[in-house]
Order: structure tokens, then C-alpha cells, then sequence
């Protein structure tokens, strides 16, 4: 019986049913205007959100290309940049010339209104039914697609890349109009300073910064074209700033590891947040989220909020068929490995060898990061450890692990021209004694009508008081700072 009906009888039975509180009711009606709209995601998504999809890959590819400089070619460098300004100047005029659309227009007024939290429930409810409808047959036809025999291959191979575009596509969540409205005001903000619907777009990024305080995720690198809107992002800080000074001290935890290996999950325990868990949709890209600090813990780690980001799964099986994938990999890895404090990377025993690859990753990341002069802490998480008393025995393990950890960095370090870097150490704090932790599987049995085994939320706790212990040890940035560090990082 879907809860909508109990609620019916639950009604006829004089039993209060919260959801009839008016804000919640007015917010539901919000909600519900602009998703009875979707029918198709895809076409919705080219109607309603028309400046993500193609405009913003090119602008995404203009802004690494404006740093990396690949195909100058003959020119001479400075005719080339300009080149390239006036290409993103015609991109952001196509921008400003479409219209907002009514989908993007009443999801602004609905998070500006005092029921958003309620609004921003009904729309993440409403989105995940829409993307439920769609998916499962979607990948469905991928796995048959995936099985089909071996003659075919080739055109199963096109038809394989065709339905992952489609089913990225077809995910649509709340971050998505959240991107449209990052994208609608870099548009308005590359107008003159003094045109009308500039004015009118000025108190977006407030708005996204008081849904940050509220505990809200904000999109830190949009997945679909891995960019970072650096105007938005910088206008969002600058507000969260001004919101929350002088107490503005922020630690940051990051988690990386292979898609579908509980990284979302972890933090959600670890914290009490409410990150997506792969409910049909994974996450793509880097989200953060804050967490205020009590009085207590304030003036224990010095520090008043911590931030934590949650990155999509390295090593996706739909971005493999891309060109790009392994670049976006290292992309988003430099990028939350630069930003955080301690990183903790997520390793399933069963995928280690894919976790090489992406400790390789990890380990050019540190290189490149070592320069900048921040030596940041490693904790190695192995979940689905069946033995609790995993530590003393894996020693083993954690030696051979270190083993590699210092071949990659070698390696690494040749091909970055580093050679005084020999040993992963010299990269990076991480000791094998506590730089490890075990934890068991989530499910005691198999989901699923398994319950939730008590020793992942005991081993979960354990390594959250580790991590507090690292706190206390570091020098917290302020929000400032860490803008600052973001956007050099991003063009590093």
C-alpha cells in the first residue's frame, strides 16, 4: 500500500497526518507544477534547462583549453586567448538571449519562499519516481546489450555508448536546476554592471548559500561536462561568508574510491547526512555539505564547521566508454584530494586491481599537490571485512599495500619529474598502524531484508573519532581561503 493512501485512511481514522500543514501542502503544490510537466526526461531537460546541455559542454572545453593551451598551434599565444574570450563571449550571449524557463523561474521562487525545506523534499520525491520510471528498463536493455553475442560486437559496441548517454540523461535531480540557475547567472553576470536582468539575478548565489547552512548538498564539479562554474562558486562563498562571519573556520573530509563501493554510505553514517545513495542514480561529479559544529567541539577543534564532499564513483563503467573518462578521474581526484584534509579512500576488497588505478591517480594528485605545500592525511578504508580482529591480521596485507603505494609513487614521480620523491610517505601522512580501518559489510545477511549490522555503525564511529583526533592536530582554513584554494587549484 503506497503511503499516500495511509494517509487517506489515517485521515478518516482523526489521526493528525503532518503532511497537511499548509506550508507543506503549499510547497507540495510548488513541486508538483513543475515535475507534472516531465514526461520525457531528455526533451524536459532541453526545454526547461536549456543552458547545460551542449552550451555548456563548449564553454566547460573553452575554459581548459584557455589554460592548457593544446591547439595553439602556429598562432601567436595572445591572439589565441583572445580568440578563444571572444568564442565564450558569443556562448554566454546564445545564453543570455534564451529566456528562463518556467520550470527554472518557479523552482527559484519556491527556494526563496520560508517552506523550501519542505519544497526541496517534495522535489527530490518526485524526481527519484520520474528517474524510477525510466531507468530500470533502460539498464535492462544495457545488461542485454552487454551479454549479446560477440559477432555483434561493433554495433553493440555504438549501441552500448548510445544507451549510456541515455541513461545519464535521464537522471534529473534537483541539482540539475540548481546548475541552471549557476549557469543562468554567469550568464547575466558577464552583462555590463549596470544591465536590468543582472540586477534582477544578484541574490541567486545568497540563496544557494543559505541552503548550504541548512544542510543542504551543493554541487561543487558538475559530473556532465566536469566543470566548475568558478563566478558562481566564488559569488556562493563570498555570501556564505557574509552569512556566517567571524565564524567561518571550516575542516574539510573527502571520500574517492571505485563506483558503488558505499562512499556515500559512509559519510551518511559517519555523519547524519543525507547524501544520494544509489537509489538509480549514483553520483556524478563532487557535492559538499556542511556541518555545524557545537559549542563544545568549537572550541575542541578550534574549528566551526566541517565540510565534507562526496565524489561520483572513480572508474564508472558508463564514462569508460568515453575517451575522456580517465582524464575526468584525475580531474575530479586532484581536485577533492587538493581541497581536503583528510581523504579517505574507500577501497571493497573485491576491486583492488581497479583500485590501483586509482591510488595511481591518487598518488600524481599528492605530487602535484606537494608543490603547493600541503601535506594532507591518507586513511585507507576496507569495507566488507568479513573478520573483525582484521587488523592484526592483515598486516600483511598493509605492508604489500604500502609496497605498491611506494612503486606508484616512484613512478609517478619520474613522470612528473620529481624524482626526490621516493616513498608514498614523502607525499603524504599515512602510517600503517592507525592509517587503516576494517569495516564490516553494511547488511548482516543478504538485502534485501537483511538487516543493518551494528558492527558497520561501531567501526563507522571508531574511525569518525579518528578523524576528529587528526582535527585537532591541523590549523583550520577559513571560507576565504578555501575559495581561493579552490579556484587555484581548479586552473592548476
Amino acid at each position: 500500500m503506497s503511503v499516500v493512501r495511509l494517509a487517506e485512511i489515517a485521515r478518516n481514522l482523526g489521526i493528525l497526518v503532518d503532511e497537511d500543514a499548509e506550508e507543506c501542502q503549499r510547497a507540495k503544490a510548488c513541486a508538483d507544477e513543475i515535475t507534472s510537466k516531465i514526461n520525457n526526461i531528455v526533451q524536459f531537460k532541453e526545454e526547461e534547462l536549456p543552458l547545460q546541455g551542449e552550451i555548456l559542454l563548449k564553454l566547460a572545453k573553452l575554459d581548459k583549453e584557455e589554460c592548457q593551451l593544446k591547439k595553439v598551434g602556429d598562432k601567436k599565444i595572445e591572439d589565441y586567448k583572445n580568440d578563444l574570450l571572444m568564442e565564450k563571449k558569443k556562448l554566454r550571449e546564445e545564453q543570455n538571449r534564451i529566456n528562463m524557463s518556467t520550470a527554472v523561474s518557479c523552482f527559484i521562487y519556491a527556494i526563496s519562499t520560508p517552506e523550501r525545506t519542505y519544497f526541496l523534499k517534495w522535489m527530490r520525491i518526485n524526481l527519484e519516481n520520474r528517474s524510477h520510471e525510466v531507468l530500470p528498463q533502460l539498464r535492462e536493455m544495457y545488461k542485454q546489450k552487454c551479454q549479446s553475442n560477440k559477432e555483434q560486437q561493433c554495433k553493440n559496441n555504438m549501441e552500448i555508448a548510445e544507451l549510456d548517454k541515455k541513461i545519464s540523461n535521464s537522471s534529473l535531480g534537483v541539482e540539475h536546476f540548481i546548475r541552471e540557475m549557476s549557469q543562468v547567472y554567469e550568464a547575466a553576470i558577464s552583462l555590463p554592471e549596470d544591465a536590468p536582468s543582472r540586477k534582477q539575478l544578484e541574490h541567486l548565489p545568497r540563496l544557494c548559500a543559505e541552503l548550504l547552512l541548512d544542510g543542504f548538498s551543493f554541487e561543487l564539479m558538475d559530473g556532465d561536462s566536469s566543470n566548475i562554474p568558478v563566478e558562481w562558486i566564488t559569488s556562493v562563498f563570498s555570501e556564505l561568508n557574509t552569512l556566517v562571519e567571524p565564524k567561518n573556520k571550516i575542516m574539510v573530509v573527502t571520500v574517492l574510491g571505485v563506483q558503488s563501493s558505499g562512499k556515500s554510505t559512509l559519510l551518511n553514517t559517519m555523519f547524519g547526512v543525507q547524501f544520494a545513495v544509489s537509489s538509480g542514480r549514483c553520483t556524478r561529479g563532487a557535492f559538499m555539505q556542511l556541518i555545524k559544529l557545537t559549542e563544545e567541539f568549537n572550541a575542541e577543534l578550534k574549528c566551526d564547521y566541517i565540510m565534507i564532499i562526496d565524489t561520483e564513483g572513480l572508474k564508472s563503467p558508463e564514462l569508460a566508454q568515453l575517451d575522456t573518462s580517465y582524464e575526468h578521474d584525475n580531474e575530479l581526484a586532484t581536485l577533492v584530494v587538493g581541497l581536503s584534509d583528510v581523504t579517505i579512500v574507500n577501497i571493497a576488497m573485491e576491486n583492488s586491481t581497479e583500485m590501483k588505478d586509482i591510488l595511481q591517480i591518487i598518488v600524481h594528485a599528492f605530487l602535484r599537490m606537494k608543490e603547493i605545500g600541503k601535506k594532507h592525511k591518507c586513511l585507507f578504508v576496507h569495507q566488507n571485512v568479513a573478520d573483525v580482529s582484521a587488523h592484526d591480521s592483515n598486516m600483511r596485507d598493509r605492508k604489500f599495500l604500502l609496497e605498491q603505494l611506494n612503486e606508484m609513487t616512484e613512478a609517478a614521480a619520474k613522470m612528473e619529474n620529481k624524482l626526490e620523491f621516493k616513498k608514498f610517505t614523502d607525499v603524504m601522512n599515512y602510517d600503517t598502524e592507525t592509517g587503516d580501518h576494517y569495516i564490516p559489510g553494511l547488511w548482516h545477511g543478504n538485502p534485501p531484508m537483511a538487516p543493518v549490522s551494528i558492527g558497520y555503525s561501531e567501526s563507522v564511529y571508531a574511525l569518525k573519532k579518528h578523524i576528529m583526533e587528526i582535527f585537532k592536530k591541523y590549523k583550520p582554513s577559513d571560507i576565504t581561503e578555501f575559495l581561493k584554494w579552490t579556484k587555484d587549484l581548479w586552473s592548476a
